[in-house]
């Protein structure tokens, strides 16, 4: 991977860091991929700023150490967004 510049390292940590974010959101929020923003916080932002990196490093653990809780309210919000769909659907079916 070609080293990007300092800036937008800089600019990708400090709205990681800032928002407390997931790699996911911050991808996102850029356009760009999971892995290219998981490379500039884990192996070019050390290199930049120790400092940012500790902060980003400690934001991953806690997103790390949250992981199955988030899925298993994602899945809640799937199931319950399905089960609200089929009543509704029932109800315009007895009309």
């Amino acid at each position: 991977m070609k080293r990007p510049h300092n800036y937008t390292i800089n600019l990708v940590a400090d709205y990681y860091i800032k928002n407390r974010t997931t790699v996911r959101a911050c991808a996102k929020y850029f356009s760009i991929g999971k892995s290219t923003i998981h490379n500039y916080l884990h192996k070019f932002l050390p290199e930049i700023s120790p400092e940012k990196y500790k902060k980003v490093s400690a934001i991953a653990q806690l997103n790390f150490s949250e992981k199955h809780i988030r899925g298993g309210q994602s899945t809640k919000q799937k199931f319950k967004t399905i089960s609200l769909d089929a009543s509704q659907n029932t109800k315009l079916q007895t009309q």
